[in-house]
């Protein structure tokens, strides 16, 4: 006998019935299956009530139905990040009914996380963001499961986290993670997802597919260092990463289920403020050294080498290499006490040193927009500590004070926020 179901809410009842008039009999007549009931443990093709309900708008989709919604609970995705991008990309593939989605983050909720980062709340300050997405994941959807993988994505792990999904989504904010991400995803044979915010501007596009071109083949070598300051230096929208995020979980959703056309071979750019879309056609480098015709790098290497990590930049954004040494807080904490304490310059923006800023131990502010023009008030017979929130502009102003020709300059290593967390908890970050 061959069966055909169409399933009806009945709202009063809670339950789905199977019509009679749509089963096709051959042979002996045969029942139809039994009702499913509120609260039965029954399945129907491998969902429950519940779930059968829950996505009921998916199932009347043409392009979805019973077998597309089975591969998406099949599907594993894992998103690389929990924080503005992560968030709606997250929140969406759970509603949608993903079956396992993994979280690679390491970072804790701070305030200022909570203008753009959707999956955490004011009551998670403090809280591991593992911790709370998958607290919030569990409530928008509690037929999914959440990974947590509590690391820094590195060189060392990221194939091993990697091969273990589907898809993966790129939802970080720096450079050699981005690039780290690619890489892993080509040698992995895995899609990669990305996703980029700065201000005012996204972009999307979905690389590493077969015979797609990857993000090495758009950006084969990463933006001198300090060139591009990061959303906490160069701040970005709130809703921003909401659009852009979205946009994302929706290129994986299709993915899985192998409908429609993707972004493989498209940068799609989108202007908040003018609210304009912009497209740019992308193709596979057949010289890219990871995707080409003749990859001449066939496995993970040091990214934050690759990406200039203490190579100091220009005003003209030349790089020139100019080693500067770093300067571990508790050492710096311990020679503010000396007879001949550093000089220590804060080069962030003056709203940043209203919220915090050290002070109390005898720092000044330069802002960096403005130490070519105030670089003769740093002297030159001590010893010059700089930072900033988290050491990437600080390092830009050390090589430049540096060249200047300044002997003993470093910087501060991890920036203000290594100082909260290791001097002093009692500072605001930002």
């Amino acid at each position: 006998m061959q069966q055909v179901f169409r399933w009806s809410p009945r709202a009063a009842s809670g339950e789905f019935l199977v019509h009679e008039d749509l089963l096709t009999r051959e042979g002996a007549d045969s029942e139809p299956p039994p009702l499913f009931r509120a609260g039965s443990s029954m399945t129907f093709n491998g969902f429950s009530q519940p779930e059968l309900t829950r996505y009921a708008r998916h199932l009347a989709l043409p392009e979805v139905g019973l077998a597309g919604q089975k591969q998406l609970k099949d599907g594993r995705v894992l998103c690389v990040g929990a924080g503005g991008l992560g968030s709606p990309l997250a929140l969406y593939l759970a509603a949608a009914g993903v079956g396992t989605i993994g979280l690679a983050d390491f970072d804790a909720v701070e305030e200022s996380n909570l203008q753009r980062q959707l999956l955490h709340g004011t009551k998670d300050i403090g809280r591991h963001k593992l911790d709370s997405a998958e607290e919030r994941l569990e409530d928008v959807n509690p037929h999914v499961e959440v990974v947590k993988h509590n690391t820094t994505l590195s060189s060392y792990n990221a194939l091993e986290i990697v091969s273990d999904y589907d898809v993966v989504i790129d939802g970080t904010d720096n450079f050699p993670t981005r690039y780290l991400v690619n890489d892993a995803c080509v040698l992995s044979g895995k899609p990669n997802v990305y996703g980029s915010v700065f201000r005012w501007e996204g972009q999307i596009s979905v690389f590493a597919t077969e015979g797609g071109p990857c993000y090495r083949c758009l950006f084969r070598e990463p933006p001198p260092p300090g060139l591009v300051p990061n959303c906490a230096e160069g701040g970005v929208l709130g809703v921003l990463p909401g659009i852009i995020g979205s946009i994302q979980a929706l290129e994986t959703i299709k993915l899985i289920l192998g409908k429609g056309t993707l972004l493989a071979g498209r940068l799609l750019i989108f202007d908040a403020l003018d609210m304009e879309w912009r497209e740019v056609t992308l193709r596979r480098n057949p010289d890219c050294p990871v995707c080409g015709d003749r990859p001449t790098q066939t496995e993970l290497i040091d990214y934050e080498v690759f990406c200039g990590v203490g190579v100091a930049a220009t005003a003209s954004g030349v790089t020139e290499v100019v080693t500067i040494p770093s300067a571990e807080p508790s050492i710096v904490a311990s020679q503010l006490d000396s007879e001949e304490p550093p000089y220590l310059l804060d080069v962030r923006e003056p709203w940043e040193w209203a919220v915090s800023s050290l002070v109390d131990y005898g720092a000044r502010l330069i802002p960096l927009a403005e130490l070519g023009d105030r670089i003769g008030e740093i002297p030159d017979d001590k010893e010059v500590i700089v930072y900033c929130r988290t050491g990437q502009r600080s390092m830009e102003a050390a090589g430049r004070i540096a060249e200047a020709g300044h002997k003993a300059v470093s910087n501060l290593r991890g920036g203000i926020v290594a100082w909260a967390q290791e001097i002093d908890p009692e500072i605001t970050i930002v």
